[in-house]
């Protein structure tokens, strides 16, 4: 009986060190990664104002074919918006809030089922060989303690996402 009481005083003083660092975290993310594309912006754009091409260079659609996707709003650019419905990769929806042809698309990004919002933008510049394309998204996770462990691990977390979407994405470009 003593070890077992002894045993819960560590897990209970666990949990509140668990908590007390949780609060010292920073609750804001940002994930940013970049690339070089040897094709116009025009034509790097063309892929990436249009939300319905998305699900052809974005790893998220590969990793679950049966997403179920919406799309409302403009086509394409600023005011395009979608959702999807996900058993592997969740719920969530994004909205195109600027557009500015063969230079930027700026995001809203939201996971209902998590609570969680983010922006985010694709930058076109011109690059060595090409065009230079900047994705970063960023976010705040708010004042859950727990969340903000998640804020520190997201770079890790949805950067080789990127990776893998702007891989796609210069495949595409490049053909």
């Amino acid at each position: 009986m003593k070890i077992l009481k002894g045993l819960l005083i560590v897990i209970a003083g666990l949990a509140v060190l668990l908590t007390l660092v949780g609060f010292l975290l920073p609750s804001q993310f940002r994930v940013e990664r970049s690339t070089e594309i040897r094709a116009p912006a025009e034509k790097v754009y063309a892929l990436i104002q249009d939300p319905r091409e998305w699900a052809r260079w974005t790893v998220w659609n590969q990793r679950d074919p049966n997403m179920k996707m919406s799309y409302a709003g403009a086509p394409a650019g600023q005011g395009a918006k979608w959702s999807w419905q996900s058993q592997s990769e969740g719920n969530g929806a994004m909205e195109f809030t600027r557009a500015e042809p063969g230079r930027l698309i700026e995001y809203r990004l939201s996971f209902p089922d998590f609570g969680m919002s983010s922006t985010g933008v694709l930058t076109l510049t011109a690059g060595v060989t090409g065009t230079r394309v900047s994705w970063s998204n960023e976010g705040d996770m708010g004042a859950n303690p727990y969340l903000h462990y998640f804020a520190l691990l997201m770079d890790r977390m949805v950067g080789p996402d990127f990776e893998q979407g702007l891989t796609r994405l210069k495949m595409l470009a490049e053909k």
